[in-house]
């Protein structure tokens, strides 16, 4: 499979209700969804690998929780404090039950430009809602959220599409530094996904 489009001219739309597809079918992912729409957190998503390496894993055959290690929230919320944020993880982690009560993660995207110069070496403007995260990720592929609606339909942000997921696809996001640790982050994903196909 490495190397190859496996999707080459499906339209959005039906890459993403492939995705739905995907995600429903899974029920420690809907486990989640649903949890966090119980909690009425504000401005959420699930996005990283709990979203694209499930998508891998069904097209390379592997078990759905392959490599997954956490299930990553992004919310937002006007108030910065870290003790705002505190309490909504706390709250996860006493919502769910067994090993998801340390899996889910939840993080406020509004805190995120306090941070992340300090850690990545970068700078980082403010955002003003979750959805404008993904255009900052590292890669196309990795830039994409879900959500459950009210009314059961999950909803996806992917401001790059979703060719690059299905198509095994590691590229660095157009207009934006590439990531110092690239090759580390390459090397341990073909490591666990050998059909990976990388460009730089």
């Amino acid at each position: 499979m490495a190397g190859s489009r496996v999707y080459p001219s499906m339209s959005q739309a039906v890459l993403e209700q492939r995705l739905k597809d995907i995600l429903s079918s899974d029920p420690v992912m809907m486990q989640v969804l649903q949890g966090t729409r119980e909690l009425q957190l504000p401005d959420w998503r699930v996005f990283s690998g709990a979203v694209y390496q499930r998508v891998w894993n069904h097209l390379t055959g592997r078990a759905v929780d392959y490599g997954i290690k956490d299930y990553d929230i992004g919310y937002f919320d006007a108030d910065t404090s870290w003790d705002a944020e505190d309490v909504w993880i706390k709250r996860f982690a006493g919502h769910f039950d067994g090993p998801l009560s340390e899996q889910v993660e939840v993080r406020n995207q509004a805190r995120v430009h306090l941070w992340f110069p300090d850690k990545f070496g970068q700078p980082y403007t403010p955002l003003t809602g979750t959805d404008e995260a993904l255009p900052r990720f590292v890669a196309p592929c990795f830039a994409v959220g879900v959500r459950l609606e009210t009314d059961g339909e999950i909803s996806i942000a992917a401001p790059f599409g979703l060719e690059d997921m299905f198509n095994l696809t590691i590229r660095p996001t157009p207009e934006r530094p590439v990531a110092k640790d690239w090759d580390r982050i390459i090397t341990k994903l073909q490591a666990r996904w050998p059909e990976l196909v990388t460009h730089r």
